[in-house]
């Protein structure tokens, strides 16, 4: 019989396939492929990886895989690398131990067995599957990126309709005449440019934002139930208060107007 090198470098470059075809299609890398072409067991993983790949490539091919492998298993692998030699049955001790009494039990080697195989499997799903994990990451970063991109816009499309601002509330309590105007939801004009008398409280307002402007400072906001004082100014001031934001200053452009 042929080399087993040869055998599939003929096969392959008879169907005139490249190499970076073979890998795209059995998932193993270009540098496996091409040691078994060369027959240089010493680049590859060991020998169960060897039976597996040329059982695929040779499958990827046309070729008889169990030939190749049969034919690695006579000629290039070691007695010691090859499979366990399988246990003879016959007469048995107590528990299931073989004659002597002095081994381990069958169940205790098949159970080894079993965990030998399932992390030889592991490793060759992780050798053969790590070119494919590129776009999967992409997809998943890209994802990430998107969500935060929604956290960090609450107000664009992705929030659910009918999601709405806590609703604050506020009351003034003047210590001298003031003039306010203060505006609340939807523009409505809640105190429309009055000036307010010492020791009177106004009303309890409620809504989602204020906007306010005072005359001056001679008066207390009662915001959320806390009192809070206004800084001294030589000129109006104005607010907007929301749940969320608390007090902020307007510039002197953004005062609101009642007018």
């Amino acid at each position: 019989m042929p080399e087993i090198g040869a055998t599939l470098r003929e096969a392959r470059m008879r169907e005139r396939i490249d190499v970076s075809e073979i890998e795209a299609q059995t998932k193993i890398r270009a540098k496996y492929l091409r040691a078994l072409e060369n027959e240089e067991w010493g680049l590859l993983p060991g020998p169960t990886f060897v039976k597996s790949f040329l059982r695929t490539y040779a499958q990827a091919l046309g070729l008889d895989g169990r030939a190749l492998v049969e034919e690695y298993r006579l000629h290039h692998e070691r007695p010691s690398e090859g499979a366990p030699e399988p246990i003879v049955a016959g007469p048995r001790g107590p528990r299931g131990r073989l004659p002597g009494g002095n081994g381990p039990s069958r169940r205790y080697v098949i159970a080894v067995g079993a965990i030998g195989s399932l992390i030889v499997l592991l490793i060759v799903l992780l050798l053969v599957g790590g070119g494919s994990s590129g776009p999967t990451t992409s997809t998943a970063t890209t994802a990430t990126k998107k969500h935060a991109a929604k956290a960090r816009h609450p107000a664009g499309k992705s929030v659910a309709r009918g999601t709405l601002a806590p609703v604050v509330t506020l009351a003034l309590s003047p210590s001298a005449v003031v003039y306010v105007c203060l505006i609340g939801d939807n523009e409505r004009k809640l105190i429309p440019g009055l000036e307010l008398q010492p020791g009177e409280t106004t009303p309890t307002y409620h809504a989602r934002r204020f906007k306010i402007t005072l005359g001056n400072s001679s008066l207390k906001m009662i915001v959320d139930g806390q009192a809070r004082t206004v800084p001294p100014s030589s000129q109006a001031i104005g607010y907007s208060i929301t749940k969320a934001r608390g007090r902020q200053r307007l510039a002197a452009g953004q005062l609101p107007t009642c007018k």
